[in-house]
């Protein structure tokens, strides 16, 4: 089995919404990538919220923690060959229109965090999710 790392955020406007990617149109996912030679997890977080958002406005509030899950496959499903481990940060940006880049994410929104749980597709997403909720901005926050 492949284990490989990626990098990416939750990333939250004034309004309090969190932005999340499609994934080929099929699923739904925070922004995040595989790592490159030699980049910091920082660093490619950043690039990938770049390339799967067209955001590079970003300020980093804090590195949320990993986790680990199979890489998904074409069909929404596992790929048993890749294990991924996912480190995750949080950050704000003003930056409200978004243009992917990446042909792989044809699309992202901005969703009120109220609905991630029920718009990221995978469990192990949901889970991470789930747990960091606590430590993000409510929208009354953001605004004040």
């Amino acid at each position: 089995m492949k284990l490989t790392h990626s990098a990416g955020g939750i990333v939250i406007n004034p309004f309090g919404e969190i932005l999340i990617v499609s994934q080929r149109g099929k699923s739904w996912t925070l922004p995040k990538g595989h790592l490159n030679k030699k980049e910091t997890h920082l660093a490619a977080a950043k690039r990938e919220i770049h390339e799967e958002t067209g955001v590079t406005e970003l300020t980093l509030i804090e590195e949320l923690g990993s986790y680990e899950r199979h890489k998904s496959s074409k069909n929404n499903g596992e790929d048993p060959n890749e294990l991924k481990t996912i480190t995750l940060f949080l950050f704000t940006t003003t930056q409200m229109a978004l243009s992917p880049l990446d042909p792989k994410h044809p699309e992202a929104i901005w969703a009120d965090r109220d609905t991630i749980l029920d718009l990221l597709t995978h469990p192990k997403d949901k889970e991470f999710f789930s747990t960091v909720l606590e430590k993000l901005p409510t929208k009354e926050q953001c605004n004040a």
